[in-house]
C-alpha cells in the first residue's frame, strides 16, 4: 500500500466515523428533546402542584385552629362537669343531714 492509498484509507475511515458519531448525536438528540407541549404540561401540573400545596396548607391550618377551639370547648365541658359534679356532692351531703335531722326529730 503505497503512502496516497493510506492517507486516503485513513481519510475515508476518520470520515465515515465522523459520520457515525454526528448520527448519534442527532439520534440522542432527537429522542431526548423535549416538546413544547411537554412543556407546557410540566408548567401545568407545576402550577397544580402549587395550589395543591396551598390548599393542603389552609387545610392544615383550618384543622389545627379546630383542634384548639375543641381542646377549649372540651376543657370548658370538662370543668364545668366537675364543678356539677361538686354540687351534686354538696347537695347530696346535705339531704343525708337533713335527713339524720329529721329521723333523729322524729325519735325524739
Amino acid at each position: 500500500m503505497e503512502r496516497t492509498q493510506f492517507i486516503l484509507a485513513t481519510a475515508i475511515i476518520l470520515f465515515v466515523a465522523f459520520c457515525m458519531g454526528w448520527f448519534a448525536y442527532w439520534l440522542i438528540h432527537r429522542f431526548t428533546q423535549i416538546s413544547k407541549s411537554d412543556i407546557g404540561e410540566l408548567d401545568r401540573m407545576a402550577q397544580e402542584l402549587h395550589e395543591s400545596e396551598e390548599t393542603r396548607d389552609q387545610a392544615i391550618t383550618y384543622l389545627q385552629q379546630r383542634e384548639a377551639e375543641l381542646t377549649t370547648q372540651l376543657s370548658q365541658t370538662e370543668a364545668e362537669l366537675a364543678a356539677t359534679m361538686e354540687g351534686l356532692r354538696e347537695a347530696r351531703h346535705e339531704a343525708e343531714e337533713l335527713r339524720s335531722y329529721l329521723e333523729r326529730g322524729s325519735q325524739g
